[in-house]
């Protein structure tokens, strides 16, 4: 009995395998003969996507970098070795602080020396003033000869061009000590130091980057067409990379005209910033917010190829796809409002890279536009 029992059971797995077998030789022939219909009438499997009737909301996005509205380059007037830098990287300073100098001693030196070179002349033009007084008084009384006086008011004259100098002589000493220190143009922090103690230092060259924090600001470039949009004053949203909360910022500078390219316009957007969490440098990407959301035609942004504001699309005729260039805004939650096509239409999604203009067409899944 258990000898039949493995017979019976070693038919029904042969049935079982031969059955398999079958199937899948009837399977892939199908596919086969799908395959060769299709290579035969020149179709491309494609899937398509409807142009909808999508909501954007009533803004106007924007990317750009955080910058301090108060930065600066500090670059050395005098040639000279630097003797002293006062800060690091990091540090905040006040303004008017000294943050380096150049060749100081010899030219503090060069002040003083001047200096006493002012008191002497000083000095000389005192006594030959008084001279001279007298002189005068003397010629009035007739005790001294008109020659004698010229000679005493000659001599004052010649003392009071010392003086003036040596006065300039004291003033480019101390123009050069002033220039050899580098000092802080407003208050704020340092954001590069670039020399050290012992280094040469040439006119032009730029020595530390200075940014005040507290007040930052953002320049961004807009499509052209959102011109009407916008108006000073404005409210904006934005966000940066490592913040969970958003921050604020408000349009305060609309260019008067548009980039060279002709599509872009620049704005700009002042960030407060009291607590100084933001830095210069930052990128950030937000929205400028205002007026009533908007319903226009629109298509997933996954498959658009934009070439600026264009993009160029195949859209399903009668089985064939056509070429169709459409103009796009800018990304809202994944969909990109189009002009140049109907709700309705039916583009090529999967599949776009493999047609050109007039290909026939074998849909594999096609998409209704929103409520329908």
């Amino acid at each position: 009995m258990t000898q039949w029992k493995l017979i019976v059971v070693s038919a029904l797995a042969g049935l079982l395998c031969v059955g398999a077998i079958g199937l899948h030789r009837y399977r892939r022939d199908q596919e086969l003969g799908r395959q060769r219909i299709q290579k035969e009438a020149g179709r491309v499997a494609v899937t398509l996507v409807a142009v909808e009737d999508h909501a954007f909301r009533g803004s106007i996005p924007f990317t750009g970098t955080v910058l301090a509205v108060n930065r600066a380059e500090l670059k050395a007037e005098e040639s000279g070795r630097v003797t002293r830098v006062t800060v690091q990287e990091g540090d905040r300073v006040g303004a008017g602080s000294v943050l380096s100098a150049q060749e100081e001693e010899d030219l503090t030196l060069s002040v003083q020396a001047a200096q006493a070179q002012l008191a002497q002349a000083q000095a000389q033009a005192d006594q030959a003033r008084r001279d001279n007084d007298r002189a005068q008084t003397l010629l009035e009384k007739r005790s001294v000869t008109r020659q004698s006086a010229q000679q005493a008011e000659t001599a004052f004259n010649a003392a009071q061009a010392m003086v003036h100098a040596a006065q300039s002589n004291l003033g480019l000493a101390q123009s050069h000590l002033r220039k050899s220190r580098i000092t802080a143009p407003f208050a704020g922090e340092v954001a590069q130091r670039l020399v050290q103690p012992g280094e040469m230092l040439a006119p032009g060259q730029t020595a530390f980057t200075m940014v005040d924090n507290r007040k930052l600001e953002i320049q961004a470039d807009l499509p052209a067409e959102s011109l009407p949009r916008l108006k000073v004053g404005m409210s904006a949203g934005f966000r940066v990379a490592g913040f969970d909360q958003p921050f604020q910022a408000t349009l305060t500078q609309i260019s008067g005209s548009v980039q060279q390219d002709g599509r872009t316009l620049r704005v700009r957007l002042e960030v407060p910033n009291a607590d100084g969490r933001l830095k210069s440098g930052l990128f950030a990407e937000g929205e400028i917010l205002g007026g009533a959301d908007t319903r226009h035609a629109a298509l997933p942004s996954a498959i658009l190829t934009t070439v600026g504001r264009d993009a160029d699309v195949f859209v399903a005729e009668r089985g064939v796809a056509r070429r169709s260039r459409i103009t796009v805004g800018p990304d809202q939650g994944g969909w990109r409002p189009v002009d140049g096509l109907g709700v309705g239409a039916q583009v090529v999604a999967q599949g776009r890279n493999l047609v050109v203009d007039g290909t026939p067409l074998l849909v594999a899944l096609a998409t209704a536009p929103e409520g329908k």
